[in-house]
């Protein structure tokens, strides 16, 4: 392993932000971290770059344990969210900083600038002012600057947080490319899903310091691991249920579930997609609270007569309106008991 992690742990007043934590990550892997804000995230981040010294545990790099070795002999490049470029520097000032604080030659600077330049789509912007930049022209100055020094690991600190969703969205794709064609080893924070998933080979999930669920993005998304995951994730329609052979007593009656379902005492995520509208006397009866556009379909939020509501996916011109009384059906292939 590149990295690894054994009972880190971090306390700020007598509290653990980052609580025994074990953690590895191979060579070539990007790993996202997410959560809530205060779930640890960072703190994780800023002990692995030796920016938070850890109370216990212990941090090792390609094997070496990294007590006691300063941020700046770690061989980490960092990247934060407010980009920290420097502004009395020019863009070729920015990236050319690491290569320069190793005693690189002047034209060893030089042809490193203007390959990262190039590697990040901003040919020719080295005697550019930072401060005449975009938000996505000075996030790929950033990225540029932390991939001079050829770290072993690039860690992300909410890299695209400030960033509009449509930029944030095109860049993120660029940004595996570019991770996948350099072999780079990348730990990287955030609190949105949808960048993690994109841009992630495994995803862990955080929550009080701890590790909720770690895995691939498909595995953690079929699969969450509790109602926690379940909900930091987006999905509303979670709750306690009882399950016997193929059914389940729920609060919106008897659901089906998977063939090879736990039994007993369990947690149930449905899906939005596994909410079937029906006519109002086919199933549970129900009336429509609201509905949300969402691109690619419509979220029709449920409200049944004595039950939590309900989060169905439907397509753009099927959708019912507010105020109407439809009917529900469960698909059991798009629900899951959770451990």
């Amino acid at each position: 392993m590149l990295l690894s992690l054994a009972g880190a742990t971090v306390r700020f007043g007598g509290r653990a932000v980052l609580d025994a934590v074990d953690l590895d990550v191979a060579e070539h892997e990007v790993v996202c971290v997410l959560g809530p804000s205060g779930s640890g995230k960072s703190t994780l981040l800023r002990a692995v770059a030796g920016l938070q010294p850890l109370d216990a545990g212990r941090v090792t790099l390609d094997g070496r344990d990294q007590a006691g070795v300063p941020a700046h002999r770690r061989e980490v490049g960092l990247m934060f969210q407010d980009h920290q470029l420097f502004p009395q520097r020019d863009v070729a000032g920015n990236v050319a900083f690491g290569p320069r604080m190793r005693g690189a030659s002047r034209d060893e600077q030089r042809e490193r600038v203007r390959e990262l330049l190039e590697l990040v789509g901003l040919p020719g912007a080295a005697r550019r002012s930072v401060a005449a930049l975009s938000g996505g022209e000075q996030q790929r100055v950033a990225l540029a600057r932390a991939l001079a020094a050829r770290p072993r690991l690039l860690m992300l600190d909410e890299p695209l947080g400030q960033l509009d969703r449509s930029l944030r969205e095109r860049l993120v794709v660029e940004l595996r490319e570019l991770f996948g064609r350099l072999g780079t080893t990348v730990l990287a924070v955030t609190h949105d899903q949808g960048e993690a998933f994109a841009l992630a080979d495994r995803v862990v999930v955080m929550r009080d310091g701890r590790i909720a669920q770690s895995g691939t993005p498909l595995e953690v998304w079929q699969r969450p691991a509790d109602a926690f995951v379940a909900r930091f994730l987006g999905f509303d329609n979670v709750a306690e249920a009882t399950v016997a052979g193929q059914a389940a007593d729920t609060p919106w009656g008897k659901v089906p579930v998977p063939e090879d379902a736990p039994q007993g005492a369990r947690t149930l995520l449905v899906r939005p997609a596994g909410v079937r509208l029906v006519p109002a006397d086919a199933g549970l009866r129900c009336t429509v609270a609201a509905r949300t556009f969402r691109g690619t379909h419509v979220a029709v939020h449920l409200q049944p007569e004595d039950a939590p509501r309900l989060e169905a996916a439907c397509a753009l011109r099927a959708a019912p309106e507010v105020g109407d009384t439809v009917g529900v059906e469960f698909d059991a292939a798009e629900i899951v008991v959770l451990g």
